[in-house]
């Protein structure tokens, strides 16, 4: 099926960049307070209770959830859970441009991930925009210094990154291919995402667990962390799954991928809003190719 990029699927592909730019920013505040995999855990568990009213029929045992759980698994390790506990392992042995850039790349694996497991074509054009998007995320990484990728040294840490891209590029695919069992559950996006966030709280269970074990967990309770919590959990967490599920049903996938890159933008901005510095000339050049690159790509 031919999908097109409209008004709306972009203006729905948007919002979960610039809530998790948003997280990343957060994230990077209460990380003294919090262990990394604890904050994914209670990040999931508030948003499982925000969740629950709208849509806690979907937990009865005769409900079709119950039916598709291996599916539902793999999606949770996949997006809920093990993308974020990726890049939290990724931050403690790598440096956060290192991740950023080596998430650049999601694009390209949603189109390679495209290509082989859903038969789906790439165009020239895709390819063109991948590496004008791609582009604009150096652009930004760099700080309009080109040299400065001279300094650039990837390590074994990075390799986390990589499979967290490529986990988030196949679990977007299986958004945009739904099966005909799933049918029931998509009519309901909180239904929907509640199924995903009940196994996602296993996996980040189980995470957390691992983390006690062989870590020093922290936790240091204050009135900055609980709100911080509740914007990670309503935010980045419930809004922009709905959002990122919506658009990529809408989009395709392929598309889809290309709005990943303006969140280390988006990110940028925001840090130098937190810093109190003005965006730069180097902030809008990126913009204009990562754009380019999601219009080029989406034109038939």
């Amino acid at each position: 099926m031919t999908q097109k990029l409209t008004p709306t699927a972009a203006a729905l592909l948007i919002i979960p960049p610039m809530l998790w730019a948003g997280n990343a920013v957060v994230g990077r505040v209460v990380s003294p307070m919090i262990s990394p995999m604890l904050l994914n855990l209670l990040r999931w568990a508030l948003a499982f209770v925000v969740l629950l009213p709208l849509a806690g029929s979907v937990l009865r045992r005769d409900s079709p959830l119950w039916q598709q759980w291996r599916r539902f698994l793999f999606m949770a390790l996949l997006s809920t859970s093990g993308y974020n506990a990726l890049l939290y392992l990724a931050l403690n042995t790598s440096t956060p441009i290192n991740v950023t850039l080596v998430g650049a790349s999601t694009p390209v694996w949603m189109l390679l991930i495209g290509r082989f497991f859903f038969r789906q074509a790439i165009t020239g054009r895709q390819v063109v925009g991948a590496a004008l998007s791609i582009a604009g995320v150096v652009l930004v990484l760099c700080r309009g210094q080109w040299e400065l990728l001279l300094g650039l040294h990837l390590v074994a840490g990075d390799l986390y990154v990589l499979a967290a891209s490529m986990g988030w590029a196949y679990y977007s695919w299986m958004l945009a291919h739904p099966t005909p069992e799933s049918a029931p559950l998509r009519a309901d996006w909180a239904a929907f995402l509640l199924g995903q966030v009940v196994f996602g709280l296993a996996w980040s269970l189980l995470f957390a667990g691992v983390e006690w074990a062989v870590t020093d967990v922290r936790l240091q309770w204050s009135w900055p962390l609980a709100a911080a919590l509740a914007f990670i959990a309503v935010g980045p967490a419930v809004i922009a799954y709905r959002a990122w599920g919506a658009g990529v049903t809408r989009a395709g996938a392929a598309v889809a991928g290309f709005f990943i890159n303006l969140t280390p933008l988006f990110t940028a901005l925001l840090s130098s809003a937190f810093l109190g510095e003005p965006p730069r000339l180097f902030h809008a050049l990126a913009f204009v190719l990562i754009v380019s690159g999601i219009v080029l790509s989406s034109r038939r």
